[in-house]
């Protein structure tokens, strides 16, 4: 799963204490126990992706490491893609361009490694009960269901192994009970993963190598302001980066702890295409752009419609002093 310029990110949550009253603890102790075992367990098999009618098969491959270990995921359908991640960096292999593009790691999660190490402050804004048990990829796994307190984050459904808590399908529903967003292993090996597997394609020797160039920023002194988080969310990245047509881009990204949404801010002088404005969506991708300031604003996230408009309604510019 590509997610927008490869940087959009999930963080860690708020206090165990608070979630302690809110959520069952055997509940929580499942959450706890996906969350080590897709961090520490060596593993590789194959996953789909349903988006609506859209399909994509990958294969993952994950090998566990005191360094924070290293994974490869190579995508299966459409354009040959390769990503390469370690605890700080991210390598992108586009055989069609014979091109690498390296991204920061600002610990972004991805399927299978959707949650975060302290999943207790969830309870706050998700209702956290355990589910059925259900045969998938030939292990057996418990679900745990995460209901949302309100209408501005998604809900999610996870099934895990019951011998390992390796997570082995996510499914993504809106407030009305439907899934909008699914990952499924159709196959899974736990273990027994060589250095081997995750070499990138020894073809990327010759390939030109893109640097994302992603530096800290504080966009409030270039004149940018950005109203109250949702409640649940907090600002985890604020960066400047290069995504298009060799312009910086400012990028800020709130999380809850699952959902992730980011505000990219970009100069319109100079963009090769127009911009469409309003919002746009594609199954659990919200995507809302509007112009402030002679700018061009972009939300996009994993998150309701209304979640990302409320986010972008509060972008304001006013020339610094």
């Amino acid at each position: 799963m590509i997610r927008f310029a490869c940087a959009l990110v999930l963080a860690a949550a708020p206090a165990w204490s608070q979630a302690q009253s809110a959520a069952g603890p055997e509940a929580l102790e499942w959450l706890r126990r996906i969350s080590q075992a897709t961090e520490t367990l060596s593993y590789s098999g194959t996953f789909v992706y349903q988006q609506g009618a859209r399909t994509e098969t990958s294969r993952i491959t994950r090998m566990s490491g005191p360094a924070g270990g290293i994974e490869k995921l190579e995508v299966l359908d459409g354009a040959p893609r390769e990503i390469v991640r370690t605890k700080d960096e991210t390598r992108c292999y586009l055989a069609d361009s014979r091109t690498i593009k390296v991204d920061r790691r600002s610990d972004p999660r991805a399927f299978p490694a959707l949650l975060p190490e302290q999943v207790g402050g969830l309870a706050e804004h998700y209702a956290i009960t355990l589910g059925g048990v259900r045969r998938i990829a030939g292990y057996t796994c418990q679900a745990i269901v995460l209901t949302p307190r309100d209408d501005l984050r998604y809900g999610y459904t996870l099934w895990a192994d019951m011998r390992s808590a390796m997570l082995l399908k996510a499914e993504t529903f809106n407030a009305a009970g439907e899934v909008v967003e699914q990952f499924t292993f159709a196959q899974l090996d736990i273990g027994n993963v060589s250095r081997r597997q995750l070499r990138p394609p020894r073809a990327a020797r010759d390939w030109r190598v893109e640097q994302a160039g992603v530096v800290p920023a504080d966009l409030a002194q270039s004149g940018w302001s950005f109203g109250p988080a949702l409640p649940g969310f907090r600002k985890i990245v604020e960066v400047r980066r290069m995504l298009r047509d060799a312009q910086p881009v400012g990028q800020v990204v709130y999380s809850d702890g699952l959902a992730a949404v980011s505000v990219f801010i970009e100069p319109i002088a100079g963009r090769m295409e127009k911009a469409q404005v309003g919002l746009a969506s594609m199954g659990a991708v919200n995507v809302y752009t509007l112009e402030v300031a002679d700018h061009l604003v972009t939300v996009v996230g994993e998150a309701p419609a209304v979640s990302v408009q409320r986010i972008g309604n509060t972008v304001q510019f006013q020339p610094p002093q």
